[in-house]
């Protein structure tokens, strides 16, 4: 299999998945006539669900920008093991939907918390293996690669995976401290911020 053919189906798969995250927002099943304040309440309803699908989605982006620099730029070639590693990967991914559903509609219970948690932990430590693999396989090639851009990815790679092993615990304290470090851990990634201070809070760190 070539390069070309792998990011055609990841973009696929998360081209889907990303589709399917809005399927959860049901409009609300309202019988008869009904005024705006009601209406109103009844879309209120929905704003767990809706709140999730954002941070699903945007979850999501990152993974396939993750992937997308792991697989696209970081890999010369690919290989059969490259390859299942990249279908655990996928199957992962194409869950996050159901992960998702049951953190929106059950928003204030430890359970749903937990299952989300975990789900990214396995994505993510997934998605590590995956960049172990491309970088120190002697079966891939490489460009040239920075060890300050091999930090930076190790980092945000990992970032939500400990924010989800914080979040799990903290759950049975506080269900919205939980969600609020899943939020942290997307945002982190979308912003250069979040890496450059991890960054020169490692290099103070190893100067110490």
């Amino acid at each position: 299999m070539n390069h070309a053919r792998l990011d055609q189906l990841s973009d696929g798969i998360f081209a889907i998945v990303m589709t399917i995250l809005v399927f959860q927002i049901h409009i609300p099943a309202i019988w008869g006539p009904i005024d705006n304040q009601s209406l109103w309440r009844e879309i209120i309803k929905l704003l767990p669900v809706f709140l999730t699908y954002i941070l699903s989605f945007a979850l999501l982006f990152t993974y396939w920008r993750a992937h997308h620099f792991f697989v696209s730029i970081y890999a010369k070639n690919v290989d059969s093991m490259l390859i299942n590693i990249n279908a655990l990967f996928f199957m992962l991914i194409s869950l996050v939907p159901f992960s998702a559903s049951i953190l929106g509609q059950f928003s204030k219970n430890e359970l749903s918390v937990i299952i989300f948690g975990i789900h990214i932990i396995l994505i993510g430590l997934c998605l590590y293996w995956m960049r172990r693999y491309v970088l120190f396989s002697p079966h891939i090639k490489n460009p040239e690669i920075s060890q300050h851009e091999i930090r930076g990815s190790t980092i945000r790679t990992l970032v939500p995976v400990i924010f989800a092993l914080i979040a799990i615990p903290l759950c049975f304290v506080s269900i919205k401290l939980s969600l609020t470090l899943f939020t942290f851990a997307v945002i982190f990634n979308l912003s250069s911020y979040g890496t450059r201070f991890f960054e020169k809070f490692l290099t103070k760190a190893e100067k110490n």
